[in-house]
């Protein structure tokens, strides 16, 4: 596969950003690859700088749930366009994505529109603590909740695939207050609020850990941080970034029957853009400017364009329902190819980790053993065929309901012959 073109512009990426990337997941570094500059995408489908074409199971880390270029929600975005880039002022669009929102997430009774996931989760927590006047907070060692500091402390993701087990940076002090369990383990939680139950404003988990791989919730895990954290007078923050609108309309917490105090939604929720939200109990919410002292503000914070598209993919996926059923059925028939195949997989509807690991994948630890090199090899053999699949054995594969019946059975083969 020629990739002249995508090593030449890597090459002169490397004197401008470090690794040569804006993100560190973007890196092929520890599948020792060169990253691929991608020119285009459509559907399924996304091309590189050299005019190579994958099927993409990436769909640009979750937010393509239509696939790319979706017509109906790119058509939203030029006629928004023509308005104008961005007003710094109210507008209708945000009044009424905070309604589709709330409509299909009811928890959320009330919002506010921000920028990316990390700010969603940020501002979640600052309000958890000024609502509750606690300051410490419970997270789960491999859940990835953004790169704020308070919450770089074996956060899975980008620092698990480059071996960084924290931040440099961030001061000690900023996280002497976040305290660290295991995820799917009940008796580590117990023990923190046993301990410092008085003091936690907030337990923030991933509804389904996406980011040391997919790892599910055990059986009564989440109903287990409901209940705790009703005892102890703490909220419950599920982090929605990834599993809102993915898992099903009313994400996570519909699909677990589980209902948080508050919600960070990311990726999908902005169809495509740079747009996310953090909501909850109204009157958690009215601790926030203007209505309440817990500060946070945004220049682009409901931007019109971004809007428009975020708008756009929650009608379509609201008005065509059997989008859902359609992507658990692809996603199963990949699923089963992998483990026929003798792979170990993890998936939560059409979220799904091959994971190079003969252990039940329940947490942080088991994921960590994984053998990353046989992952490399998988990668590689994924992608000279013409499948385009995380650079990293602890991220998702993400289906798209742009991937065809044809698309779903050659990626099956494919997975068949690996060995």
């Amino acid at each position: 596969m020629n990739i002249s073109k995508s090593q030449k512009l890597y090459s002169q990426a490397l004197q401008f950003m470090p690794g040569g990337v804006n993100s560190p997941v973007r890196a092929f570094k520890n599948v020792g690859k060169t990253p691929l500059f991608i020119e285009k995408a459509k559907g399924s489908r996304i091309y590189d700088a050299d005019g190579n074409e994958y099927i993409d199971y990436v769909c640009s880390w979750g937010p393509n749930i239509l696939g790319h270029a979706y017509p109906e929600v790119i058509e939203a975005v030029k006629k928004s366009c023509d308005k104008g880039l961005t007003f710094g002022a109210c507008h209708k669009g945000e009044v009424e994505l905070a309604q589709i929102i709330q409509k299909n997430i009811p928890s959320m009774e009330m919002l506010r529109l921000v920028n990316s996931g990390t700010e969603a989760v940020m501002s979640a927590v600052r309000a958890a603590r000024g609502f509750t006047g606690r300051d410490k907070i419970v997270k789960f060692e491999g859940c990835y909740h953004g790169h704020s500091d308070g919450l770089l402390v074996k956060a899975g993701s980008g620092l698990l695939t480059n071996s960084i087990p924290d931040s440099a940076g961030v001061p000690e002090g900023f996280t002497e207050n976040t305290l660290l369990a295991k995820y799917n383990n009940i008796d580590s939680v117990a023990e923190l609020f046993e301990k410092y139950g008085s003091d936690i404003a907030c337990v923030i988990v991933e509804p389904c850990a996406a980011n040391m791989g997919v790892i599910p919730p055990k059986k009564g895990f989440l109903k287990f941080l409901r209940d705790i954290t009703c005892q102890y007078n703490s909220l419950l923050i599920f982090d929605e970034v990834i599993t809102g609108f993915r898992l099903s309309l009313g994400g996570a917490q519909k699909y677990y029957g589980i209902i948080p105090d508050m919600t960070a939604l990311g990726k999908i929720v902005g169809g495509g853009m740079p747009l996310a939200a953090y909501g909850g109990k109204k009157e958690i919410m009215e601790c926030v400017a203007p209505s309440g002292s817990v500060y946070q503000a945004g220049t682009l914070s409901g931007n019109p364009i971004a809007v428009s598209a975020g708008l756009a993919t929650l009608k379509i996926l609201q008005n065509n329902p059997d989008i859902y059923n359609e992507l658990e059925r692809k996603s199963y028939l990949i699923e089963s190819a992998a483990t026929d195949s003798g792979l170990n997989v993890n998936r939560v509807g059409s979220l799904l980790t091959v994971f190079f690991n003969n252990a039940e994948i329940q947490n942080y630890d088991n994921a960590k053993q994984s053998d990353t090199k046989k992952y490399a090899e998988f990668f590689g053999y994924l992608l000279e065929n013409g499948i385009y699949t995380a650079p990293s054995q602890f991220e998702a594969m993400f289906v798209s309901a742009a991937h065809t019946d044809k698309d779903i059975a050659y990626t099956c083969d494919i997975i068949h012959n690996f060995k």
